[in-house]
């Protein structure tokens, strides 16, 4: 602490020093991310904001204490960006705090927990889609579940309804799923671009979610989760034509193939909204998606999570056309049961037709167990049920 305290000194007297004419900057904006998660031994690596978009870098500084007795300090990147990386040494729960100060003296602050566990340990993965929709009682419900399990947390899009504005984040998801929002890794759906006409922005979300979103207007990133690859990609470039350019799925597949190169894990689990494979009569099976799928499927990829149709859905193990594949294929779950109403499933398809599994129409959560060289799944569906008691679960093995 006595280094951060002489750190902030030495800035106050280098400001004052560089006084000048110029307009004053604005205060920091300081968000430092979720909540990390790494191992004894390994780098955890993090970007951050700092400096207000637009704002002159060289106005700001920051310090970083890691809560190991380590403290970090320096410049401000362009856009106001920061990318930090630092190695724990032991196993243990440790926090994070971000204080940026600009020139005027002005300081902000941010935290966040780095949690370091022992190679090997299990990690939880829990969440949904389609989600928040003030009118309805369903997000409450569900989000008391994830409150009682301690691990990460996914979004598969259309987060807050009806539009996901920030208003509708602020109204409908902060009361409810935003109580972990620390340890959440979202995705986007198509009513984040519902904003305005032809809208491409999705500002409701990213200004919500922050640098844990991504980099707008796309937001696809990666990250690890113990030995497990994790891939959030953007499937609402088929909204609009608009939405196709700036989303664009070629670049997103360039990215895809890039990033599948530079993490060659034994297991890998991608997430985004649009489904490739639905029983739902809502929208159903969506060819758009196939590029993601076949590029997946070429690096090995074990698991998809979508959301789009409101029910949840199981498949078995198949190739972007839908061919059965126990041995390379790709198993997909529909989760769109976070709390925003219902989607109908054709009874004559699921559990029957093109490798569906198991389905039904409730609200609930899928929690996965995510092991080294293996997975375990397990639907947890909210109570009363609103139709029929429902489960689901299994294990099953990576490629």
């Amino acid at each position: 602490m006595a280094a951060v305290v002489a750190t902030l000194a030495v800035w106050a007297a280098t400001c004052k020093a560089n006084d000048g004419p110029l307009p004053p900057p604005p205060a920091p904006t300081l968000d430092v991310g979720v909540d990390q998660r790494t191992t004894p031994g390994t780098a955890v690596s993090l970007t951050a904001r700092v400096a207000p978009p637009g704002a002159n870098p060289s106005s700001y500084r920051w310090i970083m204490a890691w809560g190991d007795a380590s403290v970090d300090s320096g410049n401000v990147g362009s856009a106001g960006m920061i990318t930090l990386s630092h190695t724990y040494a032991a196993v243990g729960r440790y926090a994070l705090s971000l204080t940026g100060r600009a020139s005027t003296g002005v300081t902000a602050n941010d935290t966040a927990t780095a949690i370091v566990q022992a190679l090997g340990t299990p990690q939880v993965l829990i969440g949904a889609g389609d989600i928040a929709e003030c009118a309805l009682p369903h997000a409450q419900r569900t989000a008391a579940m994830i409150d009682t399990i301690s691990g990460s947390v996914f979004t598969l899009g259309d987060n807050a309804y009806p539009k996901a504005t920030a208003t509708d984040y602020t109204n409908c998801y902060a009361p409810t799923w935003g109580a972990f929002k620390k340890r959440t890794r979202p995705a986007p759906g198509n009513h984040e671009y519902q904003e305005y006409t032809h809208d491409t922005t999705a500002d409701g979300y990213f200004g919500y979610f922050g640098v844990a979103a991504g980099t707008p207007p796309v937001g696809a990133y990666s990250y690890d989760l113990g030995s497990w690859h994790i891939i959030v990609l953007n499937s609402s470039f088929e909204e609009s034509v608009a939405a196709g350019r700036a989303l664009s799925r070629n670049h997103q597949l360039a990215w895809l193939r890039n990033d599948l190169t530079a993490h060659p894990a034994h297991c890998t689990l991608a997430m985004w909204h649009h489904p490739r494979f639905s029983s739902g009569t809502a929208h159903g099976n969506d060819t758009l998606q196939q590029p993601f799928w076949r590029t997946l499927y070429d690096a090995n990829a074990d698991v998809i999570l979508v959301g789009h149709e409101h029910n949840y859905e199981r498949f078995a193990p198949q190739t972007a056309d839908g061919t059965l594949d126990n041995a390379r294929g790709i198993r997909e779950f529909v989760v769109g049961t976070g709390g925003g109403g219902y989607d109908s499933l054709d009874a004559a398809k699921v559990g029957q037709v093109g490798n569906s599994e198991i389905g039904a129409m409730e609200h609930g959560v899928l929690k996965l167990t995510l092991l080294d060289g293996s997975y375990h799944w397990e639907f947890l569906q909210t109570l009363p049920p609103v139709h029929a008691a429902f489960s689901d679960s299994g294990t099953a093995s990576c490629h």
